[in-house]
């Protein structure tokens, strides 16, 4: 049976020793597809993506003109003795796509440039050419949104203090405060009084320092760059940050003062009224793109006009692709920065499915996140398309359904962190079942449902209509674990915020997967607040400031300022970033790094997981006790200094929970913790859960993970499919009742995991 695996030859990886890697030598077949399993934090990442991927994009990239590559991504040469018969790789990541508010699901897979084309031909009456469909090109554009579909207002009386002067803070917005490069703009203006209160201007000076267009000023004082402009803070924030890819940076603060509404004049399709009287059967190109991918199909398929034939036939292809990987609920002008990782990565695969080249490895990063079993299925299926296209496919994920689909298992263990580096089991899934390896007892274990705990009240929720939901109303019981399942689009989260606005007046520990207010400085040691001790003991140890070991103080590094890395902007393009070559991405300067606290600097401290940090501080009460937090929700693989912007949806939900552990009486909103989980981890998380409802806490969580599913006390099953297709309850009750429910797509589910 090996012998025909790997019968088509194999990529031989030998001598990896990256990150927490022993000196793994490894032969990973080719043509087939390979599932990497084991604990979070084992070393699947530090092989799969930081060794075989990265020495295969360095070497393409090599094979560019030094001019060019300067432009390419640069990636570190991995501790690897050689890899041979290695194929040209691509890499498809949870990252989500497209931070810009113009790009849309049809123009990032170039749909829309299809489309305009196809109207600039055959739509009745004619336009205009193809760019006089462009909502990105002034042909195109609504002119009053710009071509964005929306109007943004920022509320005034919060981004200025009426009650303050300009020496005193009266820019309010973060990044404005006296002293700081945007406050000088305004400060070395020569334009106004620094110590006269804005309550005190008159109507000229507030619209000066607050609404003047961008110019050149007449008669600048000295402390004015030559060539710099001025401009009012409302459309300098406008231009600099609400409409920039810096708005992602204070996304939170933005949502307190700006308002999106639609756009009054195009009421959101982007275009202008000429490009809008342009149709094909009835349709413009702004209709077309507010369907469905379903019924866009359906529109495609009645266009007869033998001049489109060609355009048809593209146009079909690419949506179909999207259609079969479970996307058909989405629409062409859905914006790309509204869609989850999980969407963005099942787009790239659709991508690659109409793709005519082969002989390439495709590597994956948990392709089942955020997906329901059903959903599941439909990725399977494209990613064996994608194999018999003569490629081979490597995944690094936890989930049974795509461990089963694999042609070939390799499981890294048998812990995380430093216990973890090594190959502990190759092979194929019948064999994995037999093995003694921690994945494999895992997947034996059977689906025990639990005896449901009686709630003691119940909440309400009754009539709701919103997305996807038409008048739909059911009830959750109180003070139990309740889930939400259903496919992915099927219309849970848009229940769970109408549940949320029912309890709004009570006590709600609210924990998506959105960031936490971080930026590239902000890690796991920061977020818990124990650098302040940590420098402390440092210093106390070497008789030196405290100030030295700080990264963002005394201590940062010359070159990279304490971030660890250099970034490159690149416009409109992803930015390139890579590791300090001063420090090595340590943060530190050479002077902090000389001192030592129980035999290791602070780099090197910072650098422990948060499981070895517990043995590490185990005599330290301000940080162990804080530590320890992380270690019961599942992350002790993480690492101190690991930045947070580096953490999937998942880890940051867990994050934001070890901070909310001691409640009694509250409500807990969760979605999709075990999100990035193996099953022993989720095992963890559902003992915590225990304990949250066993000291009176309600549960309620959107989760698809079956091993959950059957210790929930009840279950809301929302379907049967997506978009329209969806927002209905097929099921609610237990769990295990759901399996008598043919309607229920998570029963169906879980009847077929018991087989």
């Amino acid at each position: 049976m090996k012998q025909d695996l790997f019968s088509d030859g194999t990529i031989s990886i030998r001598g990896a020793r990256e990150n927490n890697l022993k000196d793994v030598d490894l032969d990973i077949p080719k043509h087939r597809t390979t599932v990497f399993a084991g604990l979070s934090g084992a070393g699947k990442s530090s092989l799969v993506f930081d060794t075989l991927a990265a020495v295969s994009r360095r070497e393409l990239n090599e094979t560019f003109p030094s001019f060019t590559q300067q432009y390419l991504p640069k990636y570190g040469q991995p501790d690897v003795d050689e890899i041979d018969h290695l194929p040209v790789a691509i890499v498809v990541e949870q990252k989500p796509i497209g931070r810009n508010s113009r790009s849309t699901l049809a123009t990032y897979t170039g749909i829309y440039s299809v489309l305009r084309l196809m109207f600039s031909r055959i739509s009745k009456p004619w336009v205009g050419y193809s760019e006089w469909f462009s909502f990105n090109l002034p042909q195109g554009m609504c002119p009053k949104c710009q071509g964005l579909g929306f109007i943004d207002q920022i509320d005034e009386s919060k981004i200025i203090d009426p009650d303050k002067s300009l020496n005193e803070g009266a820019m309010t917005f973060p990044g404005f405060g006296p002293g700081t490069w945007r406050w000088n703009e305004y400060g070395h203006s020569g334009l106004f009084d620094l110590d006269k209160k804005i309550k005190d201007y008159s109507k000229d000076e507030y619209d000066l320092l607050m609404h003047a267009p961008r110019q050149k000023l007449k008669n600048p004082p000295e402390e004015w760059a030559r060539t710099a402009k001025y401009e009012g803070l409302v459309p300098r924030m406008m231009r600099s940050i609400v409409h920039s890819a810096s708005g992602q940076h204070h996304k939170a603060a933005l949502a307190e003062i700006v308002t999106r509404e639609v756009c009054p004049v195009c009421h959101g399709s982007r275009l202008n009224p000429d490009s809008l009287k342009g149709l094909i059967n009835g349709k413009n190109i702004a209709e077309v793109c507010a369907m469905d991918l379903v019924s866009v199909l359906d529109f495609f398929g009645q266009i007869t006009d033998p001049l489109a034939k060609t355009m048809v036939r593209e146009l079909q292809s690419k949506v179909q692709a999207l259609v079969d990987i479970g996307l058909g609920y989405l629409s062409l002008n859905r914006g790309t920065d509204t869609l989850s990782g999980g969407e963005a990565q099942r787009i790239k695969i659709a991508k690659f499915l109409t793709s005519s080249l082969s002989d390439l490895i495709y590597v994956l990063d948990e392709p089942s996140v955020g997906l329901h079993p059903h959903d599941i299925q439909l990725i399977t299926k494209s990613l064996t398309k994608l194999r018999e296209q003569g490629n081979t496919i490597v995944l690094v994920d936890h989930n049974p359904e795509i461990i089963r689909m694999a042609d070939y298992i390799v499981e890294i263990g048998p812990k995380a962190g430093q216990d973890g580096g090594r190959v502990t089991f190759t092979g194929t899934y019948p064999e994995l079942l037999d093995s003694d390896t921690i994945t494999g007892k895992m997947l034996r274990e059977p689906v025990v449902f639990r005896q449901p705990r009686q709630p003691d009240k119940w909440l309400s929720v009754e009539h709701v209509t919103a997305h996807n939901l038409t008048d739909v109303s059911t009830k959750v019981p109180r003070g139990v674990m309740t889930i939400i399942s259903g496919p992915a689009g099927s219309g849970k989260s848009s229940l769970v915020n109408a549940i949320k606005q029912k309890v709004a007046d009570q006590d709600f520990i609210d924990l998506r997967q959105e960031a936490v207010g971080v930026n590239i400085r902000s890690t796991p040691a920061t977020y818990l607040n124990i650098l302040n001790p940590l420098r402390k003991l440092f210093s106390k140890a070497n008789g030196v400031s405290s100030q030295l070991f700080s990264y963002n103080g005394k201590g940062a590094c010359p070159r990279c300022k304490g971030k660890g890395v250099m970034i490159t902007e690149m416009a409109f393009m992803d930015p390139v970033i890579q590791t300090c070559e001063l420090c090595g991405g340590k943060r530190y300067s050479q002077e902090a790094l000389q001192y030592q606290y129980h035999g290791k600097d602070i780099a090197e401290v910072l650098n422990l997981s948060i499981s070895e940090t517990l043995d590490f501080f185990k005599d330290v009460p301000a940080i162990y006790q804080k530590v320890s937090l992380l270690d019961q929700v599942g992350l002790g693989y993480l690492n101190l200094n690991q930045s947070m912007t580096t953490l999937s949806g998942g880890e940051v939900q867990r994050v934001k929970l070890a901070m909310e552990l001691d409640h009694t009486g509250s409500i807990y909103f969760l979605d999709e913790p075990t999100t990035g989980l193996h099953l022993n981890d989720t095992q963890r998380i559902i003992e915590l859960f225990e304990g949250l409802v066993n000291r009176g806490n309600t549960l309620i969580l959107i989760e698809h993970n079956l091993a959950l599913i059957s210790q929930a006390d009840w279950l809301i099953d929302m379907g049967p499919d997506a978009g329209k297709y969806g927002g209905q309850i097929r099921y609610a009750g237990t769990p295990e009742e759901s399996l008598k429910a043919p309607g229920s797509r998570t029963g169906v589910a879980l009847k077929e995991q018991m087989k």
